[in-house]
Parts: structure tokens; C-alpha cells; sequence
């Protein structure tokens, strides 16, 4: 895959499972985005994630009320094409795509200069690790939310304010930007949390609690070592922008009971 220097993006589906890859991942210039579309209702959903990275504009989205206008300017031209590819589909999935039409999440940075910007929507994470100092900042609430359905941006619904998130973050030299789909992101997030146990402790316990998948992922994790610099950072960046050496190390976490199946897929950028 091709991208601008600094960058990198990675993205497979289910290992194995020979279903489509319903995520969507892109860098441009200064830009680097992640959408997970969501196949569990409507139709379309790997178009729908591929349409909403491919539509970013060149300037930072700061606001929801920024973020409402773009999706009000771009929704309708994805509507004309999949409403003529439904039909000639049949009428059942028409009226799927009447009735729920797609779904998918977001999450994007904009780099510039020292500063990245950022927005997500949905359980799709954008991270900020500073290998200097070895601290983590990212998007998202806590890792018990990663067990709730996620907010989804609809073609057909509104979207919900408190469901848009952004930011800033101030950027260093060797510091890394991440935006990760939910499992990759859980993965990251769930490491750190037990390298800074005293300091997750509570989020750590509220996710054991709920006796989830994600649950059962983190009290395997708690029992294996691991240096988050060097086994989940540094992991990712040597991959590169190869796939396979990408399907390979997610397949490896996958073994580990480390990680859910699902597609993975991640965007990164190194200053």
C-alpha cells in the first residue's frame, strides 16, 4: 500500500474466515483516517466506510457541528449509487437499504506541523503515544465501553452529539498517532491498561466484571508479560506497510487469546 512519508496503513479482514473486509482505511497528504463499517444491519457497509474515508475533507473537522455539515453534503451522492446497485440486487435488498441503509464508524487525524488533530464516532480509537516519556493518550471512554454497541454513523439517521469526540494533541519527535478499528484498539488499550494497572485498576476491574469476551481477553493478557513499547508499539511499526507482516502478528495475538476476531485495521503516523 502507498502512502505519504511518516505514514503507514494496515487493514485485513477475519483471519481465515473468507468474509469481506468491511473496514476502510486511508492516508492522504496530511490525513490519515480508520472506518469500521458495520455489517450487523443494513447494507453496504465496507462501500459506506470506503465512501466516508474517501470524502474527508483536506481541513481539520473540530466541531459536531462540523462534522454534521460534511455528512449532510456527502450522504446523498452514496444514496443515489447504492439505491440503483440495490435494485438491480433484488427487492429484498432494497428495502433492506429503504429500511436500514448502512453503517459505520470513524475515526481520523489531521497532522500539522506539531499538532494533530483529531475526531472519532464509534468505538473506532485515535491514539497518541509518546515514546519518550511512554504515555498513552487516546479517544475513547474506558475499556468496559467496548462491550456496548457502539454509536454508528447512519445514512439514514441523525447524528448524536455525544457520540462525536475530538481533540488535539501536541506531537514530539518519534512520537506515534494511531486510529484503530475496535479490536486493534481494544488490543492497544487493554496492554496498557495492565502495564498501568495502578492507575487502570478501576476500569480494569468494571471490564473483568462484565464476564464478556473482552473480559476473558484481559485476564489472558494479565498473565503474559508484556513491554507496551516494544511488544505492542514497536510490533506495529515493524510491520510497515506489509499485510502479510501485519496478518501475521494479528493472527499471532489471535492464537494468544489476546485479541477478538474480527477485521483489524490501523492507520499510523510517526513524527
Amino acid at each position: 500500500m502507498k502512502s505519504s512519508i511518516g505514514f503507514k496503513m494496515l487493514t485485513i479482514g477475519k483471519p481465515r474466515q473468507g468474509q469481506i473486509n468491511e473496514d476502510s482505511v486511508m492516508v492522504r497528504n496530511n490525513l490519515m483516517a480508520v472506518s469500521d463499517g458495520a455489517g450487523g444491519g443494513g447494507v453496504y457497509a465496507e462501500k459506506w466506510s470506503a465512501y466516508l474515508v474517501s470524502k474527508l475533507p483536506h481541513e481539520p473537522i473540530t466541531t459536531f457541528g462540523g462534522m454534521k455539515m460534511w455528512i449532510d453534503a456527502i450522504w446523498e451522492e452514496f444514496y443515489d449509487e447504492y439505491e440503483k446497485e440495490a435494485e438491480r440486487a433484488g427487492s429484498l435488498v432494497l428495502q433492506k437499504f429503504y429500511d436500514e441503509g448502512s453503517f459505520a464508524t470513524l475515526a481520523a487525524v489531521w497532522i500539522e506541523g506539531d499538532v494533530c488533530s483529531w475526531i472519532s464516532y464509534g468505538d473506532s480509537v485515535v491514539f497518541h503515544y509518546s515514546r519518550k516519556s511512554h504515555r498513552l493518550q487516546h479517544s475513547f471512554t474506558s475499556l468496559a465501553d467496548f462491550n456496548r454497541p457502539p454509536y454508528l454513523i447512519s445514512l439514514h439517521d441523525e447524528l448524536v452529539e455525544e457520540a462525536f469526540r475530538s481533540g488535539e494533541y501536541s506531537l514530539d519527535k518519534g512520537d506515534v498517532v494511531i486510529c484503530a478499528s475496535d479490536a486493534l484498539a481494544h488490543y492497544i488499550l487493554m496492554q496498557y491498561a495492565l502495564c498501568h494497572h495502578e492507575e487502570y485498576n478501576s476500569q480494569l476491574r468494571e471490564a473483568m466484571m462484565l464476564k464478556t469476551k473482552n473480559s476473558f481477553h484481559i485476564e489472558v493478557a494479565s498473565s503474559q508479560k508484556c513491554d507496551f513499547d516494544r511488544d505492542v508499539i514497536g510490533s506495529l511499526l515493524r510491520c510497515g506497510n506489509h499485510r502479510d507482516n501485519f496478518r501475521r502478528h494479528m493472527e499471532g495475538r489471535l492464537r494468544k487469546n489476546l485479541i477478538s476476531l474480527d477485521d483489524y485495521s490501523c492507520t499510523i503516523y510517526t513524527k
